[in-house]
Order: structure tokens, then sequence, then C-alpha cells
């Protein structure tokens, strides 16, 4: 067993403990106690926000240098910790430590670029249509941001929401997922540590009345979630009910299309990355793979022999390919959707048991189902799990039309070797981002990220796009 953390809320620049803990089990072996966790509520909420609005003067007036830096100084941090930092999260959310190290990296990776960004906040000079009358344009940081993460990517999330909101001079309070929180308050002490004021960020550890109390505060200025889209939506109600800016990203159903031009080997390798890897639970992880009827059979019969040869196993095992749910809970919801599926005339190839395992965890067995309608339960409801499910279709017209056919729309794929078809598929699917022969799981930190339709409201997050919501544009006349 590993050591277990005291953890505490980060208010003022000071690590504040606080009363009602609660506590937070490894999922690869519930024997082992992670950390300790401080239930915060509203009250603590309230003192986070306070300390992040008297930050906010001095440093969004700071010189964008200074910013920089300790953004920069950041990312090099967690990068030379990657190998604890990656344990801790294999530790806390179950992913494989390959993953958890990866993830790491990402998160140093993003503070480094949004390092860059600090130094590249510009404005417009324009012609007045009067004679004598100078305009321009520029962007100012806005506030204190409420930033709602999910468990998932516990260090990737909240990097990449922080990252922009303090490179353009906003303050912060962070409230982590439940299941989450060590790795969340790991990446707050290594900013504060690069030399971060007091103040600037903020992290509250507790349940939903800590979100509810971001959300409703006065003095938050806006509030980016990733969650459900249940959640979601009061988010987005409690944010607009006080004019806040709101920006939300809620999961995905996504498909992959698999048509009968596809190298058959790559399209079974794209959809078990898409589909399986870190659990199935990513948000642009493959869960409706639309198959035409002139490959369907061979590739469902390639990719089952692929996933019942997965290795699932405790995250720190070198040897595991997949390691467990992030709480029991979530595997319930798997198990359930597999049951769902059967009953609703879907045809388990892999998978579909129970596992039973020498570590006490919270295992799924990866499911691959074959012989599904795109009107079922699980083609069109998110399980967010090592879950499945294939969809014969005639043609690429008849695959399109089901991969649009869903509430959600955040990432979508296609395999094939046809230009004609990758082109239309990039300007028809109805998705935020389509991939074409790649997984519809993987993304580059320095482009935007985001869905359409119930997967996503607002700006979009990451890359050059985060200026929209961490900023606001001024325009300013002069005449002489």
């Amino acid at each position: 067993m590993t050591e277990t953390i005291e953890l505490s809320h980060w208010i003022g620049g000071e690590r504040v403990a606080a009363d009602r803990p609660s506590e937070s089990l490894n999922p690869s072996d519930t024997r082992d106690l992670v950390a300790r966790i401080p239930d915060g509520g509203a009250d603590e909420a309230d003192a986070a926000v306070g300390a992040a609005k008297a930050a906010f003067p001095a440093w969004s007036e700071a010189s964008p240098e200074v910013r920089s830096d300790i953004l920069d100084r950041a990312g090099t941090l967690v990068m030379e910790r990657r190998e604890a930092l990656g344990r801790l999260l294999s530790r806390e959310e179950g992913k494989t430590l390959a993953e958890g190290i990866g993830e790491t990296v990402r998160a140093g990776r993003i503070l480094k670029y949004f390092a860059g960004e600090a130094l590249r906040v510009h404005g417009r000079n324009l012609a007045s249509v009067r004679p004598g009358v100078e305009i321009q344009t520029y962007r100012q940081a806005v506030g204190v941001f409420g930033l709602i993460t999910p468990w998932n990517f516990p260090i990737a999330i909240p990097a990449w929401k922080a990252a922009p909101a303090l490179a353009f001079g906003n303050t912060v309070v962070i409230k982590p997922a439940g299941p989450t929180p060590a790795t969340a308050e790991a990446l707050v002490a290594v900013l504060h540590e690069a030399g971060l004021p007091n103040g600037v960020l903020n992290l509250v550890i507790g349940r939903g009345g800590v979100g509810q109390a971001l959300v409703d505060h006065p003095d938050v200025a806006g509030i980016s979630f990733t969650g459900s889209q249940g959640v979601g939506a009061g988010v987005a109600a409690g944010a607009v009910r006080r004019q806040a800016r709101v920006q939300l990203e809620m999961g995905g159903k996504n498909p992959l299309i698999v048509l009968d031009d596809a190298d058959l080997d790559r399209a079974v390798m794209i959809a078990l990355d898409g589909c399986y890897y870190a659990t199935g639970q990513r948000c642009t992880a493959s869960s409706r793979l639309i198959v035409q009827d002139g490959v369907h059979d061979r590739f469902v019969a390639a990719l089952a022999e692929r996933v019942a040869a997965l290795r699932v196993g405790p995250a720190l095992d070198p040897d595991t390919q997949i390691g467990p749910a992030v709480s029991e809970d979530q595997r319930e919801t798997s198990y359930r959707y597999i049951d769902i599926a059967r009953a609703e005339g879907g045809r388990v190839v892999a998978g579909g048991g129970r596992l039973q395992l020498e570590t006490p965890g919270w295992y799924v067995q990866p499911t691959l189902i074959a012989d599904t309608d795109a009107g079922s339960r699980i083609n069109n409801e998110e399980v967010f799990g090592p879950v499945a499910s294939t969809i014969r279709v005639r043609d690429y017209e008849a695959a399109l039309e089901i991969a649009n056919g869903v509430e959600f729309g955040l990432s979508a794929g296609l395999v094939t070797s046809s230009l004609k078809h990758a082109r239309d598929f990039q300007r028809r699917a109805m998705a935020g981002m389509t991939m074409v022969n790649l997984p519809t799981a993987g993304v580059d930190y320095h482009v935007p990220f985001g869905g359409a339709k119930a997967s996503s409201y607002g700006p979009r997050e990451q890359g050059f796009a985060a200026v929209e919501f961490f900023t606001r544009t001024k325009t300013s006349y002069s005449a002489g």
C-alpha cells in the first residue's frame, strides 16, 4: 500500500484544512485509501471567491511576462515530475501508468503553450468613418472564473481551463471532481510553487454544493464546466440567470464509420484505441461502430478477437492495458448497459461478463456488442465505459445519417481510402471534431476543442480559441 494523502483546500494561497472529511479509494485496489478529503461547501467557496476577487486587480494589471514566466515554470515542474504525478493520477483515477504519465505531460505542455499565449494577446487599429477619429480594440481580463472539472482527465482538464484563465489575467477557483481531488490539488500546489501570487488560484474540494455556490456567486464572472449533460444544463441556467459567462463540455456518443474500402487492420486498431483505452472513459471515445455491410462480419470478428485479448488489471501493473472504472457506480453503469443491449437484441461477441481479479477493484471486462439497431439505448445514451456496439449499414449515406442521428455531436470518425467520402464527411458530420483514419479520441492541446448539439455550449476550449472566453473585447475611440 502507498501512503494516504491528507488533502486540503487552497484559499488565498494557503492550505486550509476542513471538517467533514471523506475518503477516496484506489479503484484498482479498494483496500488502498488514496486520500482523506475535506468536504467543503458554500462557506469555503465564498472565501475562495473573495480571495480571487481581491487578487484580481494586481494580477490582471501585471506584466504579461510575469504571467508567462510563472506558467512556463509550472509546466517545466509538471513535466519534470511526470512519473510521480502520473503515478498519483493512475492510483487515484485508474488509468494505466503510461496513460497517467501521458496525461501529466499533456498538462505540462498546456501550461507552456499558454505561457506563450500570455504574450500574444492583441487588438486592432481601425479607421473610423469620421475624419480625425481613431479606433482601437483590445482584450481585457474578465474577473473571477469558477472551473468545475471532471474526474476522467484530472490534471489535463484543470490545466486546460486554468492556464488560459491565468494567462489572460483572470483569477480562478477550481472545484475538482469528487473521485480525483488529489491530482487537481497536486497541480494547484505546483502552480503556487512556480510563483503564483496568493489568491490568484484557489481550490475548494467538495460535493455538488461547491459547484452550485460558484454558479450562483455574484462575484464569479464566468463558469467553465465539463461533466454530464444533466448537470451542465443546470450550470448553464444558473449562470445565464445572472448574466455570467458560461462554457460547457458535456460528453458524446461518438460514431466511427468503417467503409468497405477501409484497410481492415487499420480500422480494427483505430476502433480498439478509440473504444477501449482509458477504460472507455473519454468523452471523445468511440462507442457506436457503424460498419458497411461488405466488411462488417470480418471487422466484427477481428475486433472481437483483439478485445478479448486486452489485459485488464491494476493501473500500476506494467502489463495492464485496461485499468478499472473510476468508481463502483461507473462500473455498474457499464454492466447495466450491457444487460440493456442484450435485452434489446444485441449479441455480445466479446466480454460482457463480470471480472474477478486477485486485487479487489472496480474492473469492467471490455465488451463488444454486435447486431444492434441505431435506435436502441446502447446507441443513444452515454455509457462512459469500455463498451462498444456495432450497427450494420448498406452504404456511406446510411452510415452518415445514423452517425448524425443522436443528440450528441462531439467527435466523429471515418475509416476509408476514399478521398471523396473523407472530404464529404468532414463537411457534413454534425460534430465539433472529425477524424479521418484516426481514433475519435486523441486531440492536440494547441487547437480548439468542443462539440456540436448537446455536447457543448458556449465558446470553444483550448488553443487559440480560449482567448474568446477568458477575455472581453473593449473598443476605444479617440479624437485629436
